[in-house]
């Protein structure tokens, strides 16, 4: 392995491998390095999905790993600028709407599958507006391609050995210790095996996992960057048929709320019909709530799965928001043991504990089997519970059982983009030769968008080589 390169890049994820996926298209004689933390992609087993127990692998091959969190994912690839980020602000609309078909080409070119949900269900659509708009709901409709977690890691492997074949090294199972920047620019890295790699270019594409260690690296070097939004809330699960209507019709329905008591604005995320809850682990052990779908049959569950996520704005002192997500997801764990804790909105409402015994009493059976019963009034702040159930109340009007006493709530479902870095319209920071993309610099919130944005950073690079 050389120690110069024309092009690092920190991440392996979706916006890193399209990144480096476009610079081979259009130079093939570049030099470009991924070093990623995690393991290749076909090393990646969570030895949970045999023996229902984690045993604490370091790196957790769900979030780390060639394709990052996207690789275990349930696969959903949002198909409107109007989700998963701010590439139209950073890049303008209609450019984004370029890049996400770009980028959906690319998909369908190692595998991806050919139908799209909510395109073609205008009558029933109209008629989920209808809803929304008398419980003050937003319905943002966004087509999706829907990958499916088994085969979005086929497409994934497809990708990371072309990647291979093209001359991409791969460095894994490693972690950039440092960035060298000298004089206000990125010069190269420092890795946790102690060898300094030097580049023209640095690309910084960690996903939501990262997104902590990159802000170190940002605090450090005094890298400009902006509170961001912390995204608290929990995973519902409800049976498949309380959401039939709208998992026909839309795949994923996403709808915004604001709620009447705070004015706070809540959202549905991450839908997985006939799918099943997750846990995904952090650095420290940190569990946080999270769901899949399958495209087998004998695969699929008879539960719907979705998160319920608060968004909040701090101002002045508050600059550490991703601190205060984990400060919470780590309470949580703390009363159930580094577990997950569930609870059913029946006894949410009431402000008691879930018992095993009430649990027994469901039509509706967990999915996360090592879930533990608990009371989330005694994690979030009281706040936070008030804008989850004035949500659920609203969507029940939407699709009625939502509200039922049986449905089940996950806690806690955080998302770690909230370090956002100020970034210019070819993603540099306020370092020269130091780019960031992606989820972990607060830029997206979505596989489809980060894949566009590599495509779109690998060509603002491109340009400045040539």
């Amino acid at each position: 392995m050389s120690n110069t390169y024309d092009v690092v890049i920190i991440g392996a994820g979706p916006s890193g491998a399209f990144c480096a996926y476009e610079l081979m298209e259009k130079k093939p004689d570049l030099k470009v390095l991924i070093i990623e933390k995690g393991r290749r992609i076909e090393k990646r087993e969570c030895p949970k999905r045999r023996t229902k127990v984690c045993v604490g692998c370091k790196p957790c091959s769900i979030t780390t790993g060639f394709a990052g969190a996207g690789a275990f994912s349930d696969g959903k690839l949002s198909l409107s600028p109007d989700v998963g980020g701010n590439l139209p602000e950073i890049l303008g609309y209609d450019k984004t709407v370029e890049l996400l078909k770009e980028s959906d080409n690319i998909y369908l070119k190692f595998g991806a599958d050919t139908k799209v949900y909510g395109v073609d269900k205008e009558k029933e659509i109209r008629e989920i507006r209808r809803k929304a708009i008398t419980a003050n709901l937003k319905l943002i409709e966004c087509p999706i391609r829907h990958l499916g977690t088994e085969e979005g890691y086929k497409i994934y492997a497809r990708m990371q050995e072309h990647l291979l074949n093209s001359g991409v090294e791969m460095l894994f199972d490693t972690m950039v210790d440092d960035i060298i920047i000298e004089d206000n620019c990125a010069k190269g890295v420092i890795t946790d095996k102690g060898e300094t790699i030097y580049a023209d270019e640095i690309v910084s594409a960690v996903g939501r996992e990262g997104a902590d260690w990159f802000s170190h690296i940002c605090d450090n070097h005094g890298i400009e960057t902006q509170v961001g939004t912390v995204d608290i809330g929990v995973r519902v699960e409800v049976r498949d048929e309380v959401m039939d209507f709208l998992n026909k019709n839309l795949y994923e329905a996403k709808l915004v709320y604001h709620t009447p008591t705070f004015d706070d604005k809540v959202r549905t995320f991450c839908t997985n019909p006939s799918g099943e809850v997750a846990t995904e682990y952090y650095d420290n052990g940190l569990a946080v709530v999270n769901g899949h779908a399958y495209k087998s049959a004998d695969m699929k569950t008879n539960n719907t799965n979705f998160a319920l996520l608060v968004s909040k704005n701090f101002t002045k002192p508050f600059k550490t928001p991703i601190e205060y997500g984990k400060q919470i997801a780590q309470l949580s764990n703390m009363l159930c043991d580094g577990k997950i804790l569930v609870q059913t909105f029946g006894d949410f409402k009431r402000g008691r504990r879930t018992t095993e015994e009430r649990l027994c009493r469901n039509n509706l059976i967990p999915t996360l089997k090592d879930a533990v019963p608990g009371d989330l009034s005694l994690v979030f702040p009281h706040r936070i519970m008030v804008d989850i159930e004035e949500m659920i109340m609203a969507l029940d009007k939407v699709t009625p059982g939502i509200a039922s006493d049986e449905t089940l709530l996950y806690g806690v479902e955080v998302k770690f983009y909230s370090n956002k870095v100020v970034v210019n319209k070819d993603f540099e920071t306020s370092v020269c030769g130091l780019r960031a993309i992606g989820d972990g610099a607060s830029v997206t919130r979505g596989l489809q968008q980060a894949s566009a944005n590599g495509i779109s950073v690998a060509r603002s690079i491109l340009e400045k080589l040539s």
